[in-house]
This record gives C-alpha cells, structure tokens and sequence, in this order.
C-alpha cells in the first residue's frame, strides 16, 4: 500500500476509482484489468461498470452522472477507445473535472494549459517522471513528438514546453518528417503508427521514448509486443524506452497518483496542509 493512501485511509477515505468499460474489446480488457491490479496493491479500491456494445449515449452519460454524484467515487475512467457509433468527446465532458483522473476534460486540459493543472493527463505524465527517474535534462533541449493527439501529444507539448525545453510537434500532415525527428535531442514516438520511427530518423545519440503499443500473434499463439519505434533505431539513438515495460507502466501509476490527490480533495482543513506537505509533491 503506498503511504500517501495509507495516510487517506487512517482518516476515513478510501480512495476510489471507477473503470467504465463498453463493449469487448481484448485490449481495453486486459488495460482495465491490469489497472485494477495495480490499484489494489496501491491501496486503492476500484469498481469496474460494464456496458455492452449496444449502449446509447445517452446511457453512458446517465451511468457517468450517477458516479459524479457518488461521494465514495474519486475518480472515473473511461476507457478509451469506445465503440465506434459512440462520441468519447461527448462522454468525457460529461465527467466531472474533480473526478477526470485522466486529465482529459476540457477544464482540465485548459488548466494544463495555463500552467495550473488539476490533473495531468496520464501517458504525458508518465513520459516526465520517466525522464525525471534516469535523469534526462529537459531545459533547453530541442523535444520534437510524433502525434498531436488530445490523449498524449498536444498535453505533452505542454509539459514541456513549462519545463523550458523547445518544442516541435509533428504528425500526419508534416513533411520530411526524418528531417524533423533528427534535430531532436529527446524523440517522443507517440503516433499509434507500428515501427514508424526508423534509424534514419533519429540522431545519434538522441533519447528516445516510444509510446506505442501494438500487439502481433505468432502462428503458435505467443503475443508480441511492438512500438512506434523500429528495434533499428537501438543502433542510433543513446536511450531508448523499452516496449513493453516502459511508457505504459508510468501510466498506471499516474492514474493512480491522481486518484489519491482526487481522494485527498476530501480531507479535512486540519489534515490537508500535512497531506500536501508529506505526499502531494510526489504524486
């Protein structure tokens, strides 16, 4: 159990998270499935709402306003993505922002924006504590991001452009991307494009950080795992991230990192300053 929630729970708040997930999807199963895991070592209790496919909108909508009103409910995740007749964007906007622990609600984005967040979206997140663990200077380092997405890429840009580094996003529409993505001195692959980073477009030396996932199937049944950077680039770049065991681990626990500072939001006055002091600047 981590400290911060052990320190919650001494004060009477279990903190909580709520996983909605609509329809089958193998690898929204496995993701939720493993984010519950990892919250219960943490001392976080999570509830998983099951939809099926057929729900409508304006049946998630009701589902989510009900956990919004639930006071023993700190944070909501909607798993993404949902099935295709459904709007995500309708959806998130739908959670309440004190309960978005994705990060992803207009407000919240808004704030990052700003430079005042509430909560960080968590793939970006966890790209920077990732950097902070080994680390990777980012001041007055040149980051260029393959993808632009609302999930990872523009919050990305974001954070670092707040920590001083100079920014470059690219995506489908950028041409001459190698010639782009070899300026970088930390290269962020996050288009959701399988080995679409290869040596040619990497700087030597250059840290490199794959956010991508995909997933192949042998002809035996044996599950690979690829990222959005070819193994080719290991002969250019100084650092590279592993996939699987990188990115998407940092990612869990910053969802669950913003669920204990959503939770911590209840604390009592006489509590809270002893709580931020303590724990808040590690989440």
């Amino acid at each position: 159990m981590s400290r911060a929630a052990l320190f919650l729970r001494k004060r009477g708040i279990h903190p909580r998270l709520a996983a909605i997930l609509v329809g089958r999807n193998p690898a929204s199963e496995s993701y939720v499935a493993g984010k519950r895991r990892a919250a219960k070592s943490c001392g976080i209790d999570s509830l998983l709402f099951r939809l099926p496919a057929s729900t409508s909108q304006s049946g998630l909508h009701a589902l989510i306003g009900r956990l919004n009103r639930r006071r023993d409910v700190h944070g909501i995740l909607l798993q993404l993505p949902l099935p295709a007749r459904l709007s995500a964007e309708e959806a998130l906007v739908r959670i309440s922002p004190e309960k978005d622990v994705d990060g992803l609600h207009p407000e919240n984005l808004g704030r990052l924006a700003a430079g005042v967040p509430r909560f960080v979206p968590c793939t970006p997140k966890g790209v920077l504590h990732l950097l902070d663990f080994f680390r990777v200077p980012v001041e007055g380092k040149h980051v260029v991001i393959v993808g632009r997405s609302r999930l990872v890429g523009r919050p990305l840009a974001l954070l670092f452009i707040h920590r001083n580094a100079t920014v470059t996003v690219c995506h489908s529409r950028t041409r001459r991307l190698a010639q782009q993505t070899r300026r970088a001195d930390i290269l962020v692959a996050a288009a959701g494009r399988k080995h679409l980073i290869r040596a040619s477009h990497v700087q030597k030396g250059a840290v490199v950080v794959d956010v991508g996932i995909h997933v192949s199937v042998s002809p035996s049944g044996a599950k690979r795992f690829h990222g959005d950077v070819s193994p080719s680039v290991r002969r250019a770049a100084g650092v590279l991230s592993p996939v699987p065991g990188g990115v998407g681990p940092e990612t869990v626990a910053q969802l669950l990192a913003n669920t204990v500072r959503a939770a911590a939001r209840c604390l009592a006055a006489k509590h809270a300053g002893s709580f931020e002091r303590s724990h808040l600047h590690r989440l």
